[in-house]
């Protein structure tokens, strides 16, 4: 599975994965822009745009007829919202390949931003933050990500607030697509069954006329702690949700497959150290998960849980043991090998459909400008040493890089204060 990358004159990039034989194709279009390209007081803006290009373009001008058009051929399509891009995506059977890419391509170019539409959005968009925030478990990790970075883009959530989406315009609509929606900008990509001649010729005839813009320069992410963060909110809950997690760095650092790697020792399936210390051993959660997430200036590695309040030490001092575990003794050979497999193993059933082909394929080129095949990613995975993960977790597992947040029942800060350390 190999990608192929032409870039044209105007500066939009075309990455073709062919898929020979496979049932479906899906055309895939981001722009290299998100959460982080957004100004103060317009949090929310890149999500809220998203929702807005789907309601229609030029050719297909409202969300029926955009709907009805993919519909009518038995396709899916959506779109999605993160820190360093927005895209929109359709996928179908391969003979409608020229419907797929007709409406996307006209969503993302043509987005009319209609104001009567816009007015009802914004209540859509509101229900959607009401929804993530009166569940606990998402907002604890809302809240985690703000512990760690503060007020600023990287710490702020991709939905923005209530009152910067009130508070928003047509006109910032407009401006930030003329500013962020540009060529330089603009990734298009075909992964599944199709013919490489008509889809360089049919992206061209739609793309090939943006005039060329540069790209807008991105703020850095500005880091630095001297001790641990937390952040903590109280609501009447059975649970405590528990995030802990240490800043960790951005996706093209070349320690990403070790840290991979060291994020599936930890929460590696049910057989990973955290299921089995917390859940099985202990019996103090339902779920408990960790993430490696790592963006194109930051990244975080993070766990979180839903625990029994009474057991709140406990579980603290559990979990910040599994970090010093790894800063202080080598990982097994045979523990070692079964947390690589697992990554490459679940790579691999996230790469049977096309559109995840697509988004495998396009994340690397914004998040690293690589296009590295799964192979290739798979072998870096095998190259990880257990000395290799032991150096990097006395690197990063440091009281200042250390964060947390918790959403319960009047959770006791004393406690957090106290067990959110680690032994030197």
């Amino acid at each position: 599975m190999r990608s192929k990358k032409k870039k044209f004159d105007n500066g939009v990039r075309l990455i073709t994965v062919p898929m020979k034989g496979h049932p479906t194709v899906t055309v895939l279009v981001m722009a290299e822009s998100g959460s982080m390209s957004e100004a103060e007081g317009k949090n929310g803006i890149a999500h809220f745009l998203e929702h807005m290009a789907m309601k229609g373009g030029e050719k297909y001008k409202d969300p029926y007829a955009v709907s009805s058009a993919l519909d009518s051929v038995g396709a899916y399509s959506n779109a999605f919202t993160g820190q360093d891009y927005t895209g929109y995506y359709a996928k179908g059977n391969p003979r409608h390949f020229n419907v797929l890419l007709d409406v996307v391509s006209d969503v993302y170019l043509k987005a009319r931003i209609d104001e009567e539409e816009l007015s009802k959005e914004r209540g859509v968009i509101i229900e959607e933050i009401n929804m993530y925030k009166d569940t606990p478990r998402i907002y604890a990790q809302e809240l985690f990500y703000k512990a760690v970075y503060g007020e600023q883009p990287a710490g702020r959530h991709p939905l923005g607030t209530k009152e910067t989406i009130n508070a928003l315009t047509r006109g910032d609509f407009l401006s930030f697509v003329n500013k962020n929606y540009v060529s330089e900008n603009t990734i298009v990509v075909v992964a599944g069954d199709f013919d490489g001649k008509i889809v360089e010729k049919e992206v061209l005839s739609r793309y090939g006329k943006m005039p060329y813009r540069k790209r807008p320069g991105r703020p850095r992410v500005k880091e630095g702690q001297s001790e641990p963060n937390f952040l903590l909110e109280s609501r009447k809950t059975d649970q405590f949700h528990v995030n802990i997690g240490v800043r960790a760095f951005k996706a093209s650092d070349k320690r990403v497959p070790v840290l991979m790697v060291l994020n599936s020792v930890l929460g590696g399936g049910m057989s990973g150290r955290l299921f089995q210390k917390l859940r099985e051993e202990m019996g103090v959660c339902y779920y408990v998960r960790s993430v490696a997430d790592t963006n194109r200036g930051h990244g975080v590695l993070s766990v979180s849980a839903g625990i029994d309040p009474k057991r709140f030490a406990e579980v603290v001092e559990a979990i910040i043991e599994e970090f010093q575990v790894l800063r202080d003794e080598p990982v097994g050979s045979k523990e070692l090998k079964k947390a690589k497999e697992h990554l490459i193993g679940k790579m691999s059933l996230d790469l049977e459909s096309s559109d995840s082909v697509a988004e495998f394929f396009v994340e690397q080129e914004i998040m690293k400008g690589t296009q590295k095949t799964p192979r290739e990613v798979a072998k870096e995975i095998r190259s990880v040493t257990s000395e290799d993960i032991k150096k990097l977790a006395s690197k990063i597992f440091t009281n200042d890089r250390l964060a947390a947040s918790v959403v319960g029942k009047d959770p006791d800060e004393k406690i957090l204060k106290k067990k959110l350390t680690f032994r030197k």
